[in-house]
């Protein structure tokens, strides 16, 4: 598999906000702009960003299974992760997250057969004051109910999103980019 341009591009782009001797502190801006082009972090880019930050395979798989928002495999086009932390599930979070799974009829780890949602359960979304939460690719929901949820899949279903509580900073301007 041969790296796109653009993701080169974007490599460039990262990288010249750090000294040379400290490129590998691109490490995790790196993969966000792999996994947003390539749709997850194949282990051709693996080797990629291997290469050029000058790291070893181990300092890039180790950032890639720590972190929950990195993905070493495909998913379908709307990965819903869900948070499991005591504040989400103080406030119905588990009866939300069974309820997603009832409508698409899968479970964590999984797939729907059209290929366009998987379920993934993380520990803590960082929005613990305005739970029950969810994260859709990089867009964040708060305060879950139900009816949100409905509304939500419905519109991802019919090609018409419904916008994002807020924007994820983290993920949403690691080039630099206007979000």
């Amino acid at each position: 598999m041969a790296i796109p341009e653009t993701l080169k591009k974007k490599a460039e782009e990262i990288l010249f906000r750090y000294p040379e001797d400290r490129r590998r502190s691109g490490l995790i801006p790196l993969l966000f702009e792999v996994q947003r082009e390539l749709g997850w972090i194949t282990p051709e880019a693996e080797s990629w960003v291997v290469e050029t930050l000058g790291v070893t395979d181990v300092n890039v798989r180790e950032v890639i299974t720590f972190y929950s928002m990195m993905r070493a495999e495909p998913s379908g086009k709307y990965l819903i992760q869900f948070c499991q932390n005591i504040s989400c599930c103080l406030t119905g979070g588990e009866e939300i997250q069974k309820h997603v799974e009832h409508k698409l009829g899968i479970h964590p780890g999984e797939t729907t057969k059209d290929g366009l949602f998987t379920l993934k359960c993380v520990e803590c979304l960082g929005g613990c004051s305005w739970g029950p939460m969810m994260l859709i690719n990089e867009d964040q929901y708060f305060q879950l109910t139900v009816e949100k949820l409905d509304r939500i899949i419905h519109g991802l279903k019919a090609g018409e999103p419904v916008p994002a509580d807020n924007p994820t900073p983290l993920l949403g301007n690691v080039a630099g980019e206007k979000v």
